[in-house]
């Protein structure tokens, strides 16, 4: 069987185990939505926010790209952003980057900084070694490569952090005291845990 066939197969057994505990499940659902959260994470097949918090359908409001960056000219992005904040309320924003991004890896292997205009993927890691420079240059010593690729994948976090916090999106929202939580966290595949970096709602921005 084709893997995707498997895909229906198990969509259907899911829908079915739904309604046979609840016959009214998606109809409910049908009427609109209410996430609590948004969700701004890394697109990597391994890192799935619903499987990885055991979230409900509806809980959370997902958008997902190469290495977690905020970019305030990504349109996805940024238009994610203000439907999420203007439109469904969403008191909480999970920033999720995860040790062994390939992202991170491909920026650390990369020489130096390079703008290839027909590639967005090389565009994209470019810039992503280039906030990392810093820290990449500091890495010597006698750190494993894994240590070192751990320690970047956080100090990435903290990057795309601070440039999600000064999002005007974001500013207004605190501005008009909307509640809104800014969470920072790490996803460690070898043991399925998250670990929380930072967090800053309105208040802290004083």
């Amino acid at each position: 069987m084709n893997p995707v066939e498997t895909l229906f197969a198990r969509n259907r057994s899911w829908a079915n185990r739904h309604v046979a505990g609840d016959p009214a499940f998606f109809r409910r659902h049908a009427q609109g939505q209410q996430p609590h959260t948004l969700w701004l994470g890394c697109s990597d097949s391994r890192v799935a926010p619903e499987l990885l918090t055991g979230s409900r359908i509806g809980e959370l409001f997902v958008h997902r790209n190469i290495a977690n960056m905020i970019d305030e000219n990504d349109e996805s992005l940024m238009s994610v952003m203000l439907y999420a904040i203007d439109e469904l309320k969403v008191t909480n924003i999970i920033l999720c980057g995860h040790y062994g991004c390939g992202g991170v890896l491909a920026a650390l292997k990369l020489g130096k900084p390079v703008n290839h205009s027909g590639n967005p993927l090389t565009r994209r890691v470019s810039a992503l070694r280039q906030g990392l420079e810093m820290d990449i240059s500091g890495s010597g010593g006698c750190q494993s490569h894994a240590d070192v690729a751990d320690r970047l994948v956080e100090a990435h976090l903290r990057i795309q952090f601070a440039r999600l916090h000064a999002l005007p999106v974001v500013q207004e929202a605190w501005a008009q005291q909307q509640p809104l939580t800014l969470w920072g966290c790490v996803f460690d595949i070898g043991c399925g845990h998250l670990k929380e970096l930072m967090r800053m709602d309105g208040r802290d921005d004083k």
